[in-house]
């Protein structure tokens, strides 16, 4: 790839909302629970970025939710309520006709307590992705930074990675409470991950400082916290903003 090479590019999607059946409940790792879902509805569904965000709105107890009228007039909900709703990357298994949502398993969160609770059978719906930041593989050097948050994201990025016959050279900083939740990258054996225990955002930083990024012909990714993506995108304000993705997937409160 040269540095006339194509920058990442936005597609958009029509609007769909969808409730889909609860099909599989996996704990897949001891930080994630892995909720796969389909039926009719997913047909036509589309993802084409790994970061994309699908938004997934959760019911009261022993309720559902019924997706909403998309109108001209905008969004409109059966009851006039638009229920709590939280963002999600989308593991789109086209082949199986499946979609899986891994959920990072806390204390405290709607999202975290439905998927705990979660059972083949249940429903959720879902919204979107309403468009996808479509970014070329094979960029020679990629650097991708973040926390539980994104991990999901990070996960389906270095899949796609692991299947190119000439592979970049890629640098994964990734943060963490707790170690154990290591093992949900575990299966990626192809790179070397560099772990910061602890949310040390100092430690971050001097990481990141400890890198050289090329000239041309890179890729880097920055997600996390609000307040930790926004000083450690000060990191890279020289290089080509078009090759900088920095993401907010949360924000303390």
């Amino acid at each position: 790839m040269s540095d006339k090479s194509p920058y990442p590019r936005k597609v958009r999607n029509e609007l769909r909302f969808r409730e889909l059946d609860v099909l599989r409940v996996e704990r897949i790792s001891a930080g994630f629970q892995r909720i796969v879902l389909g039926g009719d509805a997913l047909e036509g569904f589309s993802s084409q970025g790994f970061d994309d965000h699908t938004k997934v709105f959760f019911p009261e107890t022993g309720t559902r939710v019924i997706p909403p009228e998309v109108t001209e007039a905008g969004i409109i909900w059966a009851d006039g309520v638009r229920p709590q709703a939280r963002d999600y990357t989308p593991l789109y298994d086209a082949v199986r006709h499946e979609l899986a949502l891994d959920f990072f398993i806390h204390d405290g969160g709607v999202a975290s307590r439905w998927a705990i609770n979660a059972r083949a059978g249940d429903t959720l719906t879902i919204g979107g992705p309403r468009g996808s930041l479509v970014v070329p593989e094979d960029y020679a050097w990629q650097l991708y930074v973040c926390d539980e948050s994104g991990m999901p994201a990070l996960r389906r990025r270095l899949e796609g990675l692991q299947r190119l016959t000439s592979r970049p050279e890629v640098r994964a900083i990734v943060s963490v409470t707790n170690p154990a939740v290591k093992d949900y990258l575990a299966p990626l054996t192809d790179f070397t991950l560099d772990w910061i225990i602890g949310h040390d955002q100092q430690a971050l930083a001097a990481r990141l400082a400890q890198l050289t990024v090329p000239e041309d012909d890179y890729f880097i990714w920055l997600t996390g916290e609000g307040d930790t993506v926004k000083n450690i995108s000060a990191v890279f304000n020289n290089q080509d903003q078009q090759r900088v993705r920095s993401v907010a997937y949360w924000h303390q409160k």
